[in-house]
């Protein structure tokens, strides 16, 4: 009997599972159909949605056919007329260009920050910034920049640099300059205002550069920054091989510009190029070379009679000459570029002037005082980026005065580079600058805090240079 009871419960067990996994799998067909026939509404209206977006577009696109269509059987004249826009069924070339074009602005704006301390005056070491402490808003720069129109684009740059006598901002045209972008046989011409492409970094700016100051051999021969008015023209090589030529013209090479006066002859002009190619030696070891040179074969008006440091001699620029010979050797792994990275640059420049000398220092008209004074000078320097934020390296110079190549100047400058972000980065560098005895200067040792940060939209921030 027992047996029989306890057989019975199990049958009652084993139906009443068997009922509730009927009512489970009832419950779940429920739920997939419910789940197929949302995804089917969902799909339905995502279809609607689609086809009205197209219909939209169509229209659209019918409706600008019908203006083109209207302004190109508009008579002579109706685009001008007053009203004859697009809602009159004509439109004005302007009108049309909008219509077939997007024209793409970039504003950008940067600045660099400069906290030194040096050892010795500017009175011994010759320095354009005063020793001691010295805070120095170095340079504000304001970008623009735009398509023209599909044949050509713009851009300027305002910058405010302060003086170290009065430290007052002076604001200036940097560079103002249109440049082509679609020139057959791989031509691209530039012209107004610009940096002239000469060595490796005379053409980019301040806050562009790999350590803090710009080097004393592009100071000295160059005048700083390649800046020029004038034009320029770019031949990409039409050979399998990276090749690529600059040559160009204008009224100035650097900061003193020429000034003749009422009139300028074709002689009067600056006259400059570059040559430069580009080797992959490994997956990822690259290296960038080239040879620059510029000729201005009148600049008695650049810088006027040059006072020598016996107080007595002047020297007057007749001829001006420079060759320059650049490398740099690059380390950009396949992976991790982002944190690794090597750079190792170098620049030879040879300065070849020709000089009226007036030892008396009365200016004469003849040539018997002429004299050529060739100066070499160079920089060399590498950097090695351990991590994203953190990047490191050292500065050679070495030069030889333009006007007395007795007369050299050698600086060893280490420095570190924070970058808290693409944008803004700090750097910290040491200097130590010593002078032979021909140029009556003394040595001296400068500590340097750079701040620079960029805002508003921008291509590439700071590059590996």
């Amino acid at each position: 009997m027992k047996i029989r009871l306890i057989g019975l419960c199990l049958g009652l067990s084993a139906f009443s599972l068997i009922a509730q996994e009927a009512i489970d799998a009832e419950k779940l067909n429920k739920q997939l159909k419910q789940l197929q026939e949302t995804f089917e509404k969902q799909q339905a209206e995502m279809k609607a949605n689609f086809e009205k977006l197209v219909r939209e577009q169509q229209s659209q696109i019918d409706a600008l056919k019908k203006q083109l269509e209207a302004s190109t059987n508009a008579p002579p004249g109706a685009a001008g007329r007053p009203g004859a826009g697009i809602a009159g069924g004509a439109v004005t070339p302007e009108q049309l260009r909008e219509l077939n074009e997007k024209v793409a602005a970039v504003v950008q704006a940067q600045t660099k920050t400069r906290f030194s301390y040096r050892s010795k005056g500017s009175d011994l070491t010759g320095s354009d910034r005063p020793g001691g402490f010295d805070v120095f808003q170095r340079s504000i720069e304001l970008n623009v920049a735009g398509s023209v129109d599909p044949f050509a684009k713009g851009y300027a740059v305002i910058n405010a640099t302060a003086e170290s006598a009065t430290g007052e901002a002076t604001l200036g045209v940097e560079e103002a300059a249109l440049q082509t972008t679609a020139l057959p046989w791989n031509l691209e011409l530039k012209a107004g205002r610009f940096f002239g492409e000469f060595g490796r970094l005379g053409y980019i700016h301040d806050h562009e550069l790999p350590f803090v100051n710009r080097p004393l051999v592009l100071d000295q021969y160059i005048g700083g920054e390649s800046k020029t008015d004038g034009a320029q023209v770019n031949w990409l090589l039409p050979v399998a091989h990276y090749i690529s030529l600059s040559l160009g013209a204008g009224d100035q090479f650097g900061d003193d510009p020429n000034n003749p006066g009422t009139f300028r002859h074709f002689s009067e002009l600056n006259f400059f190029g570059r040559l430069s190619t580009y080797f992959d030696l490994r997956p990822d070891w690259q290296i960038e070379g080239g040879i620059s040179g510029l000729l201005n074969p009148k600049a008695e008006d650049r810088g006027g009679a040059l006072l020598q440091p016996n107080g007595v001699t002047t020297f007057t620029e007749r001829e001006r000459r420079l060759a320059g010979l650049d490398f740099k050797l690059s380390y950009v792994p396949l992976l991790n570029n982002q944190f690794r990275g090597f750079t190792w640059g170098t620049e030879l420049l040879y300065s070849n002037n020709r000089y009226r000398v007036d030892p008396d220092g009365i200016p004469s008209t003849g040539d018997e005082f002429n004299d050529h004074v060739g100066s070499f000078g160079l920089y060399s320097y590498a950097t090695y980026k351990w991590t994203r934020q953190w990047s490191g390296g050292f500065l050679f110079d070495w030069v030889q005065n333009a006007q007395n190549n007795h007369d050299q100047t050698f600086a060893y400058s280490p420095y570190i580079t924070w970058a808290l972000s693409h944008w803004n980065q700090l750097r910290l560098q040491y200097t130590h600058t010593d002078h032979n005895a021909a140029s009556g200067l003394h040595p001296d040792d400068a500590i340097y805090l750079q701040w620079a940060w960029i805002i508003g939209s921008h291509a590439h921030g700071w590059q590996q240079r």
